[in-house]
């Protein structure tokens, strides 16, 4: 490589991470198009009840398992410039797809028009609630597989641009993506359903899928102009190859470094690590609560409040709790950097003392439903925290997978930890489906803590979200309980 101007440092990581972000906001918004529309716009077409959409959102977690099995080989296999690409467009065109879904239920029932489908009743509408369903899962099943390979190509990528003590900054920024995806979402997405709706296109939400899958082929366009790897990127110079690069003493340990990273560990031999259980148990135990207030608030308040997603009270709503999310997560990737600079922790120690301070936020969650016989802005207030603590947890439990595997290895393990939570999230969404149905239909004789039928069960659900962090905090430092890099043979 040519001699390069050292004088000042090129600051073309945050550039990079701001693509991260972008793509990890595209990923959360595609995600949320059905939670903002089913209640109001979806379900009344095709006669959906809680449990349909349970199983919808469980079963796209086990399919996002499933491919997070194999994403994270996936990407280390193509790399992060070509995996990234195909990631992101079949995932994009899965959001595309669900758009089809009413037409292709038209031609197997047999119906003339939508407004048929929302009137029928019985074994018919059971029949159409079906079938519908089965098209969505297609529909969700490519969605799944395409973003699963989201956060292993966004991880491997921080780790080639951003040396160790940075990373969870560098993590927490792109994953507040999920939150600011999840910010725009409601703000954007109810009402273009309801404008296409009002303007005769469809029932509306068809052509939200279809907008907000298409910014992810625009985001592609922009990966290949702007990425390549820093080595070998025209835009970084020296000063900045030697800031990302500064976990390399002297050049013979960079070069054997290297060396060994270019044998990566089998996929099966990653399971006789205790570092790889110790992110699977914490994926597990978490990524459930964040995918269920994802999945389920929307619902939430239209439920328990009567503010449907596309009036002003409920955009509200749901704006202000990610908005709580997005500020406050920011914060999440730079504690352990004072921890780090500051106080001369390793940066596993101090990613887990600041993973423990985030665990108790999501105690709040225990307030959501007694405080909310007040007012609905306490349960966007509380929940808004517990998700602040999920982002700031999220962007430290990923950043421990750069501190104990080789780079070569690092896409598989985020992989093999995002099935986890995959697992984790199809178990509670599915099981709240079934839940809310069920406690519905059996109103007051069902209670739990003053609490009848369905809010009844919605707090059981919020307590098991509330504690799941503290216990999966605990296994986790029983397995690691301190700094231990993996090292292979030479």
């Amino acid at each position: 490589m040519a001699p390069i101007q050292t004088t000042k440092m090129s600051n073309w990581r945050w550039v990079i991470c701001a693509l991260l972000f972008l793509a990890t906001t595209v990923n959360y918004m595609d995600r949320q198009v059905l939670s903002l529309t089913w209640k109001d716009f979806i379900a009344p077409e095709f006669h959906w009840t809680d449990a349909d959409y349970g199983t919808i959102t469980g079963w796209f977690s086990i399919f996002y398992a499933i491919a997070n099995l194999l994403a994270g080989k996936f990407i280390d296999f193509m790399g992060t410039r070509k995996g990234y690409l195909i990631a992101i467009f079949v995932w994009s065109l899965g959001a595309v797809l669900h758009a089809g879904c009413g037409w292709v239920t038209l031609q197997l029932t047999g119906y003339e028009s939508v407004a048929q489908l929302g009137q029928v009743a019985g074994d018919a509408a059971v029949t159409i609630a079906t079938v519908s369903v089965y098209l969505f899962l297609s529909c969700r099943l490519i969605l799944a597989v395409g973003e699963a390979g989201n956060f292993p190509a966004a991880i491997k990528v921080t780790a080639e641009y951003f040396p160790k003590k940075d990373r969870a900054f560098a993590t927490s920024l792109f994953n507040s993506g999920a939150s600011v995806g999840a910010l725009a979402a409601p703000a954007t997405i109810p009402l273009l359903a309801r404008y296409f709706k009002d303007a005769g296109v469809g029932n509306g939400w068809e052509m939200a899928f279809i907008i907000i899958g298409a910014l992810g082929f625009i985001w592609m366009g922009l990966w290949v102009w702007l990425y390549d790897k820093p080595a070998k990127s025209k835009h970084v110079n020296q000063a900045e190859l030697n800031y990302i690069e500064q976990d390399n003493d002297i050049a013979d340990i960079q070069n054997k470094q290297e060396a060994k990273e270019e044998k990566t560990i089998p996929f099966w031999q990653c399971f006789t690590y205790k570092q790889t259980w110790s992110f699977i148990v914490g994926k597990f135990m978490t990524d459930g609560v964040w995918w269920f207030f994802l999945f389920w608030a929307p619902a939430y308040f239209s439920d328990q409040y009567g503010y449907t997603s596309d009036s002003a009270m409920g955009i509200a709503l749901i704006f202000l709790l990610y908005a709580i999310c997005t500020i406050l997560s920011f914060v999440g990737g730079y504690l352990p950097k004072i921890f780090v600079e500051k106080y001369g922790m390793n940066p596993y120690a101090g990613r887990m003392r600041a993973m423990l301070i985030f665990a108790f936020f999501p105690l709040l969650g225990l307030l959501a439903q007694p405080l909310g016989q007040y007012s609905a802005w306490w349960p966007a207030i509380l929940i808004g925290l517990l998700g602040a603590g999920h982002q700031s947890w999220s962007a430290n439990i990923f950043s421990t997978v750069g501190d104990m595997f080789p780079k070569s290895t690092i896409g598989t393990i985020t992989g093999i930890g995002s099935m986890a939570g995959g697992v984790g999230s199809f178990l509670i969404n599915k099981g709240s489906g079934n839940f809310f149905t069920w406690a519905e239909g059996q109103g007051d004789a069902f209670s739990f803590f003053g609490f009848d039928g369905k809010p009844a069960a919605y707090m059981v659900v919020f307590c098991i979200c509330a504690v799941a962090y503290l216990i999966g905090w605990c296994i986790m430092k029983m397995l690691v309980p301190k700094y231990k890099p993996i090292v292979l043979d030479e």
